[in-house]
């Protein structure tokens, strides 16, 4: 076996690969983070960040949140942008949006709208909730704020405080009975909205999203119906309002072939219009821009082929080719780009609690007197295992013993007793036939399932539907790895299980070495020694899709800063409770303060039958409110 070296653990776990230059293993053979790639002086250890959580009396699992990082990917997609648009000599200007519905949460959007600040960075919002939201939040008069999806009355009329309040609001039409909505109220109100159109593409993305273009597509309009929306704005003589195409054509794209053929087609719908004499200033190019989950830099779905830089180049000079080709202005470009923003900044951090193993328990397995000679034949097999030379024979007498047995067990011919006999036998013919060929070049197809089989599952003390909802839905990879030890060799294969009483409640996807696996390498657990896992680039869409599946609520959360005068470089600006089971009772309409008065007349009864003294009574009482004011995950 090769020396195990941190070169090795980056080959396994591709941390660097998919860490976007924000994490990497130290030479401790820690995680560490460098929240501002540019400044490498700072870099996090994250062995520390545990252990301030745990002094702070934080209880795990917990959500992690470095907001430099979050900064960091603002600045970058929007100094891109300029700097490439400059290089180009392209004549218009970037204006990007965040989607706000990728992640909801108030630091976050809070956090985007500071960092965008310089950039006239805006906000995109997709229902009445979410322009609730951003109407409030985005206070920049410079900036965008985009509104997509359905619309009603109500929402048109938000929309159009907003202008009233001297903001960019642009309502994108989605389908035309809105515009004749749109038209209606603001002819009521006097107020001149900006109008925007969302055009049905014939381009499709690639990946897991691809249908959100075609023309099978949920949204937009059909080149027929932009033309007919035009030409009524054109009659009731709000043809001015008209001010931006926008285009959509999936969520985390993995191949830049579907960004250039969207740009050539997106462009010449810009480009006829104006031609038209409607001279639209935006043209947005929606979400899309992916990142690399599992770090292959490939056309997998969970990954991207391009660069960020590249996505934007070809935004830029594909738009700039076709407007100088048709002779029309530069139009300012829009992306809706908000997986790419938030996903790095934003990271799952569970303590393993346990581990379950298929082939760990085991009984004595000598002769007895009068035992089946089903019993007898699989000792036999397994005392003569190195005299064998057929090892796929061994692996097929074995597997057929063991089905041989379970029938006869069935049929009352076997005891319990003899049927565990068999199966201590079996688990250690299993393990020495694993062992044997670990080192051969030829694995029989059969035999290529016992690294599974004969696998560990660490029970991990989080919910997936709550933390990691995406992995379970649409078996999307996120990175999974150890935050210590990884300067030892993982001697474990396991999957992931987590707390909750369901079987789909597990982790079995996993990039090692740039393949898929359905086995992560782990290391050993030991007694008093709490091992942690991250699970990454968690900031978008799973913050805020999970569930309360089994009553499991929202996690703590502790949100880090980069200081360099810190010899940590990194302090904790605020910790953020998760939710108490009173909160999930709560959503699901239960009295919390009911249950617990309900609770105390029942230990009350029991006093007068001698069944609880008084004293023992109101600890019992005690302990069952603390419960319900306490966290809704395991305590260490």
């Amino acid at each position: 076996m090769s020396e195990w070296n941190i070169e090795e653990a980056e080959r396994v776990y591709g941390v660097s690969q998919w860490g976007g230059g924000y994490f990497r293993i130290g030479e401790k053979g820690n995680v560490e983070v460098t929240p501002v790639p540019e400044d490498t002086s700072i870099s996090i250890d994250f062995k520390a960040v545990i252990d301030e959580i745990r002094e702070e009396g934080v209880q795990f699992p917990v959500v992690v949140r470095f907001h430099d990082v979050l900064r960091s990917q603002v600045a970058s997609l929007n100094t891109i942008f300029r700097t490439t648009i400059t290089e180009a000599g392209y004549n218009g200007q970037y204006q990007g949006v965040y989607p706000v519905k990728v992640n909801q949460m108030r630091e976050v959007v809070e956090e985007i709208v500071e960092a965008g600040a310089p950039f006239n960075y805006g906000l995109e919002a997709g229902s009445k909730a979410e322009l609730l939201t951003v109407l409030a939040m985005n206070t920049n008069e410079d900036s965008l704020t985009i509104l997509n999806g359905y619309k009603d009355d109500e929402f048109m009329r938000l929309a159009l405080l907003g202008r009233k309040l001297g903001r960019k609001i642009v309502v994108v039409v989605e389908k035309y009975s809105e515009l004749l909505l749109l038209v209606k109220i603001a002819k009521e109100l006097n107020i001149d909205p900006i109008i925007g159109v969302r055009a049905k593409m014939t381009v499709k993305g690639r990946g897991k999203w691809e249908s959100s273009g075609g023309e099978r597509a949920k949204f937009g309009l059909t080149i027929t119906e932009i033309i007919k929306t035009a030409r009524y704005l054109e009659e009731q003589g709000m043809a001015h309002c008209l001010k931006l195409l926008h285009f959509h054509i999936g969520s985390q794209l993995t191949d830049i072939r579907a960004v250039k053929e969207a740009m050539t087609e997106g462009a010449r719908i810009y480009a006829d219009l104006h031609k038209m004499g409607f001279p639209l200033d935006y043209v947005d190019v929606g979400g899309g821009l992916g990142i690399d989950y599992d770090g292959s830099n490939s056309t997998n779905e969970s990954s991207r082929n391009y660069s960020m830089q590249e996505y934007v180049a070809d935004v830029v000079y594909g738009m700039k080719e076709m407007c100088d080709l048709e002779d029309v202005p530069h139009p300012t470009l829009v992306s809706e780009s908000g997986r790419a923003i938030t996903a790095h900044h934003s990271c799952v951090v569970t303590e393993i609690v346990g581990e379950i193993k298929s082939n760990s328990a085991s009984i004595d397995t000598e002769v007895k007197d009068g035992e089946h000679f089903f019993v007898k034949n699989m000792r036999e097999l397994a005392e003569t295992l190195d005299q064998q030379d057929n090892m796929q024979e061994v692996y097929n007498d074995a597997s057929q013993y063991k089905e041989q047995a379970l029938d006869a067990f069935k049929l009352r011919v076997l005891t319990l007793e003899e049927l565990a006999k068999i199966e201590t036998l079996y688990w250690h013919i299993m393990s020495h036939l694993h062992a044997y060929y670990a080192n051969e070049e030829y694995v029989p197809e059969e035999l290529q399932e016992l690294d599974y089989s004969l696998s560990s599952q660490y029970l991990c003390n989080f919910s997936v539907f709550q933390s990691a909802a995406d992995t379970w839905a649409i078996d999307q990879l996120l990175p999974v790895v150890p935050l210590t030890r990884m300067n030892e060799r993982p001697e474990v294969n396991c999957s992931l299980v987590d707390i909750t009483c369901d079987s789909d409640g597990k982790i079995d996807q996993f990039t090692v070495g740039r393949e898929i696996t359905d086995v992560l390498p782990m290391h050993k657990l030991k007694k008093d020694d709490p091992y942690y896992v991250g699970l990454f680039l968690t900031g978008a869409y799973q913050d805020v899709m999970g569930d309360m599946h089994n009553l499991f609520g929202r996690l703590n959360e502790v949100h880090i800063y980069s200081y360099d005068d810190d010899p940590q470089d990194f302090y904790i600006e605020e910790v953020v409770k998760g939710s108490s089971v009173e909160d999930v009772l709560s959503i699901m309409q239960y009295n919390p303060k009911a249950m617990a008065s309900d609770m105390k007349r029942m230990i009350d009864r029991q006093i007068s039958n001698g069944t609880f003294n008084p004293r023992e009574a109101v600890r019992w009482n005690d302990f069952y409110e603390n419960c319900l004011s306490g966290y809704t995950y395991l305590k260490p």
